[in-house]
């Protein structure tokens, strides 16, 4: 039986829809993570975008294999609908400039909390040469039993990470701010509406660590955080939660670990949705890319979408 993928390669590969202009609802709603990692593939240092993307029609998986300079893309879609219980575990080959790369999947068993991303039970696997350049998800020994393949010598990076969340007022993700260590449940809660003034608070594992009285005045700003010793910037732009129609505009926050400043005209140019280049921001795309000089810094993107 035929898997329900799609395989192309093209200058833009269609990986997400952009986000609708009109008033984003229930319906409208469409959840998406999107993670940045750089790997080795096929003799040279590559970025893979991974899309996870849930609405209340669709849910799919896709994954894009491209140069730094973004010359050359290759990339698979796999439709996880609750209905298509047989395609949650595959397989499929890309050629890669003449190289075979392999992804296998097996997500029968995800679990997840909300959002299209699972948090467990699962492994997805980028497989070049018999090497895993890339391995997502928790069942580690059950992708190596599968792929016949060992782990491979330079381990795969994550750079970033990108999510839309639509709630009314609490949004959460969750983000590793360093590879070494344990994985952070980021929450952002606001008080918009009544008749004090509107609030703001941002909470890493259940601690408030930024709290914004006063918020009509103060709804761009940024403020440097510890989390586990490690000093963490956060800048937030929720100019659209007070000031534009309910479900039109989205609120911005970053969360950058050791973190020199970062201009708001590279947090704002991502825009609302997934439809920017494959290489993330811009931020990311304009660092030295050699793996042997400095690796990429880690950034989350959070756009909170509220829904009244």
């Amino acid at each position: 039986m035929a898997f329900p993928i799609r395989a192309y390669s093209m200058a833009n590969p269609p990986l997400a829809e952009k986000i609708t202009e009109d008033p984003v609802t229930n319906k409208t709603a469409q959840s998406t993570v999107t993670c940045g990692y750089q790997t080795h593939i096929a003799g040279y240092l590559r970025n893979v975008t991974v899309l996870w993307c849930k609405n209340l029609m669709n849910h799919s998986l896709s994954i894009m294999i491209n140069s730094l300079e973004g010359d050359y893309h290759y990339s698979c879609k796999v439709d996880l609908k609750p209905w298509h219980f047989w395609s949650k575990k595959g397989y499929k080959s890309l050629d890669v400039e003449g190289n075979q790369v392999e992804i296998y999947w097996d997500l029968r068993s995800a679990k997840f909390s909300g959002g299209p991303e699972p948090c467990g039970d699962f492994y997805v696997a980028l497989v070049w040469e018999e090497e895993v350049v890339l391995l997502l998800g928790d069942y580690k020994k059950k992708a190596y039993k599968r792929t016949k393949a060992r782990p491979a010598l330079v381990e795969a990076l994550q750079y970033y990470k990108k999510e839309n969340v639509f709630a009314k007022k609490s949004f959460g993700t969750r983000a590793k701010f360093d590879e070494r260590k344990r994985e952070h449940d980021i929450v952002v809660e606001s008080s918009t509406l009544g008749p004090k003034d509107p609030e703001m608070w941002v909470s890493i594992d259940g601690i408030v660590l930024v709290h914004v009285r006063n918020l009509q005045w103060k709804f761009r700003g940024n403020q440097t955080v510890l989390v586990d010793k490690q000093p963490v910037q956060v800048f937030w732009d929720v100019h659209d939660w007070l000031f534009s129609t309910p479900g039109t505009g989205h609120g911005l926050f970053i969360f950058k670990p050791n973190a020199p400043e970062i201009s708001e005209s590279e947090g704002s140019s991502q825009g609302g949705g997934d439809s920017d280049n494959s290489n993330g921001s811009k931020y990311h795309s304009s660092r030295n890319s050699s793996r042997s000089n400095t690796a990429p810094e880690f950034c989350l993107f959070l756009y909170a979408w509220k829904i009244e």
